[in-house]
């Protein structure tokens, strides 16, 4: 029995087996969970002096500003990174072999180097003295090439007909590409171009390596200097700071969620009606009551009898 192309539908014993598995392994993660608990506790890592840091309005203050330069270098990378994306794309798709090889050679040749070797490479060569900008740089390379073959996708994903029918109406290459192409690629790949901004965003915490003072470069400042009962907060700060991105992060995907939904309702149609105003509603329905009573149009058949009619050629 066959539920899915992918794997056969396992049978009862299977079924029982991987109830089996699956409690075990839940289990195993458990203990894993409550040892780990028991033996940061025992070493004093858990100790509520080890969170009273987060209380000092010094710390407080470093978060903030550390939250605040995280999301100035992720904002200027988005940005670069759709930009870049866009336009290798587009020189990806051209018809031109100059451009499509130099397009693609960028494109490999940067998803094929470890970002934090571009992040630094930029930083040592160019930008030495502004670290926030050799970290956006860095990131608007590395993630404007993905976001390039993930636009080309969308493009290629077009029907091959409406791009023959846009040469048909006489419009060019660039109408058909801006006009025709990209707007449909983007509404069918928004999902994941905004996947890779999270991405973009978590890649932030590079910037540690060139001496951002980002998120994670502030908490190991924090954590290596704030002494607690003659241990360092490394364990308190690492949980805090690990909340705040995924606080980020979540934020981020439910944007994405949102915008997924919304685009498939305009798509569709669906809830159009809803929106309407409803005494707009009642004097169209006015109006039509009032043509009715007038009888039939001037010129139209059947004027004697108050029909409908149409008007006369």
């Amino acid at each position: 029995m066959s539920a899915s192309v992918l794997f056969d539908a396992p049978g009862p014993k299977a079924v029982v087996r991987n109830r089996v598995y699956a409690v075990l392994g839940t289990l195993a993660i458990v203990g894993l969970l409550a040892v780990t608990i028991m033996r940061l506790s025992d070493k004093g890592h858990l100790a509520p002096e080890m969170w009273d840091i987060f209380n000092y309005a010094g710390i407080r203050q470093n978060i903030a500003d550390a939250i605040l330069a995280t999301l100035k270098a992720f904002g200027i990378a988005a940005v670069g990174s759709l930009v870049l994306g866009v336009l290798l794309a587009v020189a990806r798709l051209s018809d031109h072999k100059p451009v499509r090889w130099l397009a693609t050679g960028f494109i490999e040749l940067f998803r094929s180097i470890p970002l934090l070797i571009t992040i630094y490479a930029v930083w040592v060569g160019f930008l030495t003295d502004y670290s926030m900008w050799a970290l956006a740089v860095g990131l608007s390379i590395y993630n404007g090439c993905v976001q390039a073959e993930v636009l080309r996708a969308g493009v290629n994903s077009v029907p091959k007909g409406q791009r023959e029918a846009a040469y048909a109406l006489g419009m060019s290459k660039t109408q058909v590409m801006t006009t025709v192409l990209l707007p449909q690629a983007v509404r069918a790949m928004l999902p994941t171009i905004i996947s890779q901004l999270v991405v973009t965003l978590k890649d932030t915490s590079l910037g540690f390596i060139i001496l951002y003072p980002e998120l994670l470069q502030t908490a190991r400042l924090i954590a290596s200097n704030t002494q607690v009962n003659g241990m360092y907060p490394y364990v308190s700060t690492i949980v805090v700071v690990g909340a705040i991105y995924v606080a980020m992060c979540l934020a981020l995907s439910a944007l994405a969620t949102w915008i997924e939904k919304r685009g498939r309702r305009a798509k569709t149609g669906i809830g159009t009606a809803a929106a309407a105003d409803p005494a707009s509603n009642a004097v169209l329905a006015a109006e039509a009551g009032n043509a009715v009573a007038k009888g039939p149009l001037p010129g139209g058949p059947g004027g004697g009898d108050g029909g409908t009619g149409t008007p006369g050629n």
